[in-house]
């Protein structure tokens, strides 16, 4: 250490070290993100960027080595061969863009870390082969365990710098891969630098054909600020070009396909920031709450078309009356919500509702038929006590529907001693209660198919519940009573056991997805648990998947990818469900690590019909086989869904078109081998 001390500190211009590092720092970082770009590139754009990281990467390591070897005041009046000078570029270029290669074509293997090592002997290569065209009046006398060290260190970094990039732990390991090849670069340097003692001979002249210290520094430095400058404009106009794609995608997204209004994900969006910003507006926040009556009849009676076009003029006139401060959205098939931030009254809720209710009550011209379609409002106002807005919307639904009872284009405003619905969803609350005691819940299996060949691949596990006086209870009705009484914990970890206890009796080892809610994923015993079920069941964990929404994850982030990182240690793999209706689908997909994406049965309803519908899907296909993500498409009903995710390359399907949701019994032949795995 004495000597790299003395060397560094007594040996070099600090001026010349400092431009140097400083050079090598930006250098290393965009080679560092252009490899990174490497990695996300397919096809024969990869070789491209593998090379243009290859070529910086070289080119900042050789740069970095003769801008500080101009500052070397060890040597006396120095020169430099010209040759072998340009070979040893040729080397450090060559040397990086080979180990940048193997890397990027390592598909995760430990390939990844020996590309690194080839590059961090390569750095070291160059440094000697440089050393080798630097002359000196005198000889050059080497400390042999320097020389080792610097190799290895070059080598150890070098192999650091490949692992951080590929194997991303967190969003800051493009920096520490970066770092990781500065550290290579400026260690093996001054390292082996220590390694040299210069013995001066006034006898031995230095050849006036060598390159001279001002002609080699003009050269090193016009060569890296081209080059840095082509790196840049490159990587930025590329990084705009994705930001663009992106920035188009998440417009899609939060869009209905039909209307062009925001759909729900933009609504749930809209509402996060109304309660943060709740306590500063000047006025109340009103939620509307209305659908389209007769639709259903225009639907049956003239079809989807006709349908389709009604909601979309009423979509495109809603979008013109709404004003200021005010927000409107289509969150289902006929179904809207309006929401104000300046309600001071209900003059202000009556002023929009009627500005609404006189745009759709305009006819609406189809082909030869003219439609007439009217409305009913509900309004409720959030006063910062109730619950949250989820809830003033459940209180607008509740409104609405009490004033469909006093006839069309009414205005309801809700009222506590209406809501019936509340009381009735207390009362299933409590036979919720019993019901696990009871037995009343009963598994149910929809198969997942390969989108190629049909075979089955797999099922999704989906809860039924058989109450003793209302029979079949949907799990919409009864799921969202679970979640808010946390009885979905309990209800969660018995379908689990029960659905892995029954998948391990099975002799054909088809794998089984479940539904996993965001109370559970928010327990930190819950890997643990799962453990303890697998172990108790004996089903192995790779024949385990569990689904996970947005919802889930999105109020403690760090916390569920924790747990999702323990879940992936014991062997099951993640997917994430309902894609593409939550908060932050694109940056979501980057922080955790999925196995899988289910895109939502509302995006794929309409591919055959609606050219958004299918610019979404395609997206989202697209998206996915970037990141190296399947994806399973749910809710495939018609051959013309399967046709169109098939031809855009989706991998799963799962649907009413390859089976429904059936009891055990049901697939019993199939999972026991008694029947093709195929389904007609």
């Amino acid at each position: 250490m004495q000597f790299v001390y003395t060397c560094l500190f007594d040996h070099h211009d600090f001026i010349y070290v400092a431009a140097a590092i400083s050079l090598c720092i930006l250098g290393s970082y965009l080679a560092v993100r252009l490899f990174s770009r490497a990695l996300r590139a397919r096809g024969s754009e990869k070789p491209v960027w593998v090379a243009l990281a290859g070529f910086v990467g070289g080119s900042v390591i050789w740069t970095t080595h003769f801008l500080a070897m101009l500052g070397y005041t060890g040597g006396g009046q120095a020169g430099y061969e010209p040759v072998v000078t340009l070979l040893s570029l040729l080397i450090s270029v060559l040397t990086c863009t080979a180990g940048f290669g193997i890397a990027a074509f390592a598909d995760g293997s430990r390939l990844v870390e020996a590309g690194g090592v080839i590059m961090g002997l390569g750095i070291a290569a160059m440094h000697y082969t440089g050393m080798a065209a630097y002359t000196v009046p005198g000889t050059i006398v080497w400390r042999e365990e320097y020389v080792v060290a610097s190799v290895l260190f070059g080598a150890v970094f070098g192999a650091l710098t490949t692992n951080k990039v590929v194997r991303p732990r967190n969003r800051f390991c493009k920096y520490t891969g970066a770092l990781a090849l500065v550290s290579g670069i400026v260690t093996t340097h001054f390292i082996a630098m220590s390694a040299v003692e210069v013995v001066l001979s006034p006898d031995i002249p230095v050849d006036d054909n060598m390159l001279s210290p001002a002609i080699l520094g003009i050269s090193v430095l016009g060569i890296m600020i081209a080059l840095l400058a082509l790196a840049a404009c490159t990587y930025l106009l590329d990084a705009s070009t994705n930001q663009a794609a992106v920035a188009r995608y998440r417009h899609l997204s939060l869009h209905d396909a039909l209307t062009g209004l925001p759909n729900r994900a933009a609504l749930q969006e809209e509402l996060l920031e109304l309660e943060r910003i709740s306590p500063n507006l000047p006025g109340q926040i009103a939620i509307l709450s209305f659908d389209l009556n007769r639709f259903k009849e225009i639907n049956d009676v003239h079809g989807h078309a006709a349908g389709d076009a009604v909601i979309r003029t009423v979509g495109a006139r809603l979008a013109t009356a709404i004003g200021p401060d005010e927000f409107v959205a289509r969150v289902g098939g006929d179904e809207f919500v309006a929401i104000t931030r300046r309600y001071y009254g209900r003059m202000e809720g009556t002023s929009l509702s009627q500005r609404l209710l006189a745009e759709i009550n305009k006819p609406i011209d189809w082909k030869e038929s003219v439609f007439c379609v009217s409305s009913s409002v509900g309004i409720s106002v959030y006063d910062r006590t109730a619950a949250s807005l989820d809830e003033v919307i459940a209180q607008a639904d509740v409104a609405m529907y009490r004033g469909k009872v006093s006839g069309p284009n009414s205005v309801c405003f809700y009222d506590p001693s209406m809501d019936q619905a509340v009381r009735e969803r207390n009362a299933l609350a409590m036979d919720l209660r019993s019901a696990l005691v009871n037995g009343e819940f009963e598994l149910h299996y929809q198969v997942q198919n390969d989108a190629e060949t049909r075979e089955v691949v797999g099922f999704e596990v989906l809860l039924r519940w058989n109450h003793p006086q209302r029979k079949k209870v949907s799990p919409a009705e009864f799921i969202p009573i679970a979640e808010r009484t946390g009885l979905i914990i309990e209800i969660g970890e018995w379908v689990l056991r029960e659905a892995c206890s029954k998948a391990a009796g099975w002799k054909r080892p088809f794998s089984i997805a479940v539904n996993v809610a965001a109370q559970q994923l928010a327990d930190m015993t819950f890997p643990s648990k799962i453990e303890q079920i697998l172990e108790e069941t004996g089903l192995p964990a790779h024949r385990l998947e569990l689904e996970i929404t947005e919802s889930g994850i999105i109020g403690d982030q760090q916390r569920a990818l924790l747990i999702i990182q323990q879940l992936k240690e014991i062997g099951l793999r993640i997917a994430m469900d309902d894609y593409g209706t939550g908060y932050s689908s694109l940056s979501t997909l980057m922080s955790f690590p999925f196995d899988k994406i289910k895109i939502d049965r509302s995006f794929v309803d309409k591919v055959d019909t609606n050219n958004q519908s299918a610019a979404i899907v395609r997206s989202t296909l697209i998206l996915a086989q970037s990141l190296n993500i399947p994806v399973l498409a749910e809710g495939v009903e018609t051959m013309k869904h399967w046709d169109f995710l098939r031809r855009e390359g989706c991998a799963q399907v799962q649907g009413f078109l390859f089976g429904k949701p059936v009891p055990l019994e049901d697939i019993e032949a199939l999972v026991n081998g008694c029947e093709q795995e195929r389904v007609a």
